[in-house]
Parts: C-alpha cells; structure tokens; sequence
C-alpha cells in the first residue's frame, strides 16, 4: 500500500496520518507498514478488496480542542444548522455471519478519519438474524460489544439500528430458526396476489400470534430489546445516544409493495398490495363482515396494476374515472393503511417502554414512497400502506402514532431533488418530504433525516443542506453509508467539504485563541491536501 503526498505541509500530514494509525513520511511518501494496512475485505458492501480511496489529512485538526469548551465549531455553526448532529452509518455487514468484526483495521481507521473530520457519531446496523440465529432466545452480542467498544474508544457517539429484516443483496438472513418454522408455515411471510411470498421480515398480521415455538414475534421482539439493553448497559446513554425500531422491509414502517427489483433503465411500477397471506385475509373478513359487506373481505383490488405497471395500466387508480375513490376502496385502503399503523404502534411502544430508562432516544423510519406522487391517486403510497392522495393526507395518522409513544421519525431521501427525477414517473420527493414535515410538526414530532443511497444523488449534498436550513429543523442526520465508495477520490472529498460547510458556518475567530484557530482554519484544506491511498 502507498500513500501520495500531493502538497500541503508534510510535517502537518505526518501528524495527521500518525492520529490514524500511519506514520514515516520519507520523500513525499507515506509508507504503511504491512501491519497497519487497511483492507476493506471482498464483500459486497466494500466491494473488492485493493480499492483506491482518499482521506483529507490535515494535521492541525486536534479534534478535541475543536469540539470542547465554548469555542466548539458546533457551538458557532450558523443559525441554519443548529442542532443538527451528523452520524456516517457503518457498513451493512460491519458483524460478519460467524459473529466477527468484518474488516476491523479498515472501520478502525475510518472511524479516526470521521472523528478528525468532526462528525458525532456512526450508525450500526444490528441484524436479528446475526444475534439470535440458532435458537430462540439464543444471544451472541460478543462481536457487536467489541465494534460498540471501538467506536466509544474513537470518542464517537453510537446510534444502533435494530433490524428485524433480512438483506438479501448483502446476504443478511433471517435468524435460522424463524426461517425453519417459515418453510413449515408459509403464512407467516407477506404474500402477494399470485401467492409470491416476501420472505425478508415477518407479515404484521402474525405479531400477536403464538407462531414462533409458542411466541408472538412481539414477544420475541421484547426479549431480543430487554437482551439488547442488558448486554449494552455500560454504553446506553453515554455512547449509544440513538436507538431505531426496525418496523418492516428495510427496516421501514411500510409493506413490501416493490418486491422485484426495478432495472435501473426502468420507470418504478405501483407495486402490489400485500394482503393475501392466510392470517391477513382473516383479519379482512372479519373487518368486512363487522361492517355490513362479506363481498369485500375476499381480498385486494381485483382491477389493480402489477408491481412494474404504470397507473393507468388498469382502472384501479387511473386519474379520471379510477376506482381509488369507491367507498369500496375507501374501505380497503382504509383497512389496509390501519393495519400498518397498528404495527407501528405495537412496535414503538414496545421500544418506547423498554429503553425509556436508559436516556437514549427512540426512532423509527418512515419511506419517502415518491413516484406517481404527482397523480391523485398517489399508487405507489396506496399500496406500501399509506393512504394519501390528493383528497386525504395519509401522514396524519402516522406522525399522531409517533407523538403517542414519544418517538421521533427518520426520513430517508434527504439528498432527492425532483429536477433529478425521471418525467415519466411523476415522482417529487420535494413536495413529498415537506408534506411529511408538516404533519410531523403539527404532532410535535421531531425529524431526523437519511440520504438514500450510498453511491448518492446529483447534487445530493446540495439538497441535503438545503433540507438542514430554515424552518425544516433536523435534530439527526445519517448519511449512508461506510465503504469503498465512501472513501474513494470520487467522494470523499465532497464529503469532506459537506462536514466542514455544516461544522464550519459562521465561525467567530475573535472569539478562538490563537491556536484553535489554527485548527480551525485547518479545516479549510484544499484539494493539494488530498492523499489518495492506495494498495500497490
């Protein structure tokens, strides 16, 4: 591995590449020894094993002078971006299957690299499927200790995502006795219309039933939280400051609507209700029959479109003359939509009560559902289980169930900008976003925000600034997410400049002693500071 110096003062470098963990400058040259190599492994998250990726070093950035006292630079950020605390989430895989750190030396300098950087904290994703995979009740929390003491050991803040999902594009499984009990009780997954079966998370219409050896999922979802919380007792309030209830498919409160993957050259469908599973087709017979009309409880709309097909594909949610606004679909997608909320409501109440004592926060994650936003029948909303059109906010009810259980809301697609959406698909994650913002702060609800894809948008650091200002208070922003990419020359840069625009605003410099000054105007560093690291 060689490291190019390409200008700036070496000795400043030196000092900077000794914080994370690389020293000899000789040269112009930084050599690494093999023992300090970073390697980021063959998984999928990092992508291949010699990548080529950039740090900003800057040695005069002494992160703790910069980040304590009055003078912080949080402290004398512009109005805009008070409070706003950023977080980098780790990457998906960060525990491997065997209960492992996956490639330590490369998170270890990653999270030394962010700290100089000056961002609070990093993201980890906990998967049910790594803690409890061979029994129930069975906990393995040993490697998730040691990435939670590494990250404390960096002087970071650590927010844990719960994950009660699956990922199958990074190999992330179910625990193996839930997926043993599924292939004997199918109903227990999400099913579509032609009977496809969503295998990724559990269907909300089996929480309170006894499916698992004689539990409810809810059940087991408590105890897996009461483990959680026992085993991290030490960190929780001090390092792990943010706690975020997996809620369905990504972690999402939302059905599984868009099961197939869209092709990248392709306008996303309206996707397909998820109701046809043998206990959610009870619990609609049973609705529909309690209120006067057997004949509805048979199942979804029969004239709706298919996962990939447009709106005006069939008759269900056409603009004009579509059956979207029949008291028949009123009555479904009603149904359909309180279902959703009811499991948000168990869920973040179950959260809520159990770490209400161990001054964490509890959050959980609403889509930004935006293709077809602009028709009125809002498809693609409709069937992920959101019952908004253009005659009826469907974020009313959802932003009311966050405030009963104390929770703030994290919105992904902070970084989308409608400009950047393909017309054909009548999409605006604008309009969408401040929709959601305006119900959340009529409920009192606080936001905290997400980008929405590692590789990012056009000018997605724009729009995430944009998003951070004015009226639209953020109280959280992760962006998403650790690995090659993230540090590759292509990125790491902008990233760098984005931290320092947020960090940096406004700074008082007749308010900074000499020194810290220096250290901030350090900060300022352009691009003949880049070092770009690369395996030989």
């Amino acid at each position: 591995m060689e490291v190019s110096v390409i200008g700036s003062s070496q000795v400043k470098t030196e000092l900077a590449y000794r914080e994370l963990g690389f020293c000899n400058l000789k040269g112009g040259k930084t050599v690494i020894p093999s023992k300090n190599r970073v390697c980021f492994g063959r998984s999928t998250d990092w992508r291949k094993s010699g990548i080529r990726f950039t740090l900003r070093a800057t040695a005069a950035i002494q992160s703790e002078p910069l980040r304590s006292d009055s003078v912080s630079c949080r402290s004398r950020r512009s109005k805009s971006h008070d409070n706003v605390r950023l977080f980098v989430g780790l990457p998906l895989d960060s525990i491997s299957d065997c209960n492992a750190v996956n490639h330590a030396k490369a998170i270890a300098a990653g999270l030394k690299a962010l700290k100089l950087l000056g961002v609070e904290g990093v993201e980890l994703p906990v998967w049910w499927g790594t803690v409890e995979k061979e029994a129930m009740g069975k906990y393995e929390w040993s490697a998730y200790l040691a990435l939670a003491e590494m990250v404390q050991d960096a002087g970071l803040k650590l927010h844990v995502s719960l994950c009660f999902h699956a990922c199958k594009q990074h190999k992330l499984s179910l625990p193996e006795w839930v997926s043993r009990i599924g292939e004997s009780k199918p109903s227990i997954f999400f099913t579509d219309r032609a009977g496809q079966q969503y295998k990724e998370c559990l269907s909300l219409a089996v929480d309170d039933l006894p499916v698992l050896d004689g539990k409810t999922p809810v059940q087991v979802y408590r105890e897996f939280c009461e483990s959680f919380k026992s085993s991290f007792s030490s960190f929780m309030g001090s390092t792990i400051t943010g706690i975020s209830m997996g809620l369905g498919p990504d972690g999402e409160l939302r059905y599984p609507s868009h099961q197939r993957l869209v092709k990248s050259n392709k306008i996303t469908g309206v996707g397909e209700f998820q109701c046809y599973d043998k206990n959610m087709l009870s619990i609609l017979k049973q609705h529909a029959e309690a209120n006067g009309n057997p004949l509805w409880g048979l199942g979804g709309p029969h004239d709706a479109p298919t996962y990939d097909e447009s709106p005006n594909s069939n008759n269900f949610f056409r603009d004009h003359g579509g059956s979207w606004g029949s008291p028949y679909a009123d009555f479904f997608l009603s149904w359909y939509s309180n279902q959703l909320i009811s499991h948000g409501e168990r869920l973040l109440s179950l959260a809520s009560s159990t770490f209400s004592e161990t001054a964490t926060t509890v959050y959980g994650k609403v889509p930004l559902i935006h293709s077809w936003y602009k028709t009125q029948s809002h498809p693609s909303e409709l069937t992920a289980g959101y019952y908004n059109t253009t005659t009826r906010d469907g974020y009313e009810a959802v932003t009311d169930m966050f405030a009963r259980n104390s929770c703030k809301l994290m919105l992904p697609g902070m970084d989308l900008s409608d400009e950047h959406q393909p017309h054909e698909s009548l999409s605006s994650p604008e309009l969408l976003l401040a929709q959601i913002r305006t119900a959340c702060r009529k409920h009192g609800v606080e936001v905290s925000g997400q980008n929405s894809s590692a590789t990012g948008a056009p000018r997605g650091f724009e729009q995430i600034k944009k998003n951070l200002v004015g009226d639209n208070v953020v109280d959280l922003f992760i962006y998403q997410r650790m690995g090659a990419y993230f540090f590759s020359p292509e990125h790491f840069p902008s990233f760098t400049k984005f931290v320092r625009s947020l960090n940096q605003s406004e700074l008082h410099s007749d308010d900074l002693p000499e020194e810290k000054e220096e250290a901030a105007d350090s900060l300022r560093v352009s691009s003949d500071s880049v070092v770009q690291m690369q395996e030989a």
